[in-house]
């Protein structure tokens, strides 16, 4: 899918990050903060954030069988209702109390705001229900909420033209959004240090990957297991205007910064 921005601003410190819901609730207060002096010092961060574990878990609690195909959320109305109420609201509120208490500035919003992501259905979306394909993100709501001294914190819930909600895979929401915005890099925030390979017997840290060697990567079996997930989960961020991914670990001290001043760390992704 190709997306056409909006609205580009050369020369900005704008960034997206892309994080689960589990993951951001499992980070220490110090990543918090290192967000907050990175706000404080005119860098401008956007953050797109999933919760699927969250959402399985209190599907169970209530009682409502939920599937995937081919990594994605089988979403009938009664699961996105669910879904909606996780994502948007404990998941999102939690992101921007915990950005509020370090001293950052966040407002928490979804897809459906502003009709902020426009989406169209999926292609098997008689399989999938209401999962959708992003058309639009209205970069000028994101920049707006980012004049007014806010970090956007949004939730990946779209809707279509006649108002109809619908699910998004967090990964392609985060892309869209990075795209529509004009970033070129997207940080992907996870529990693991990066892409990792065997040499000479020892696990390391790929510093830089093509999406074709990560394919030769994955059918040789040097990537594998629950990697797998996250590694296509990041490639599908690539897309638009957005040129790399790096994939980092959220506990790193100062990662988001150290990152972005060009130090070397977990695995940057290009084409």
């Amino acid at each position: 899918m190709t997306f056409e921005p909006i609205e580009k601003q050369p020369g900005s410190n704008m960034f997206v990050m892309k994080c689960g819901g589990s993951t951001l609730a499992a980070l220490p207060d110090s990543f918090f903060e290192d967000l907050r002096e990175l706000q404080r010092s005119g860098v401008q961060p956007v953050i797109v954030h999933g919760g699927g574990p969250a959402i399985s878990g209190n599907l169970e609690k209530l009682g409502i069988e939920s599937s995937f195909v081919d990594g994605l959320r089988v979403t009938t109305e009664e699961v996105l209702d669910v879904v909606e109420m996780t994502l948007s609201g404990s998941i999102n509120k939690t992101i921007v109390r915990r950005i509020q208490a370090t001293g950052g500035q966040a407002l928490g919003l979804s897809g459906v705001d502003g009709n902020l992501i426009m989406v169209r259905p999926v292609a098997n979306s008689d399989v999938l229900g209401m999962v959708g394909e992003v058309t639009e993100v209205r970069a000028e709501i994101v920049t707006g909420i980012l004049a007014m001294g806010y970090i956007p914190v949004i939730a990946p819930i779209g809707v279509d033209g006649g108002g109809q909600r619908y699910n998004i895979n967090a990964d392609t929401a985060a892309g869209a959004v990075a795209s529509f915005v004009g970033s070129p890099t997207m940080i992907v925030v996870t529990d693991v240090p990066g892409i990792m390979r065997v040499l000479d017997g020892e696990k390391v840290v790929l510093p830089s990957v093509t999406v074709a060697q990560i394919e030769e990567l994955i059918a040789d079996g040097e990537i594998y297991g629950g990697m797998i997930p996250k590694v296509r989960a990041a490639m599908d961020c690539i897309q638009g205007d957005v040129s790399e991914v790096v994939i980092v670990d959220g506990k790193e001290p100062n990662v988001l910064s150290r990152v972005l001043q060009g130090e070397e760390l977990g695995t940057r992704i290009v084409r």
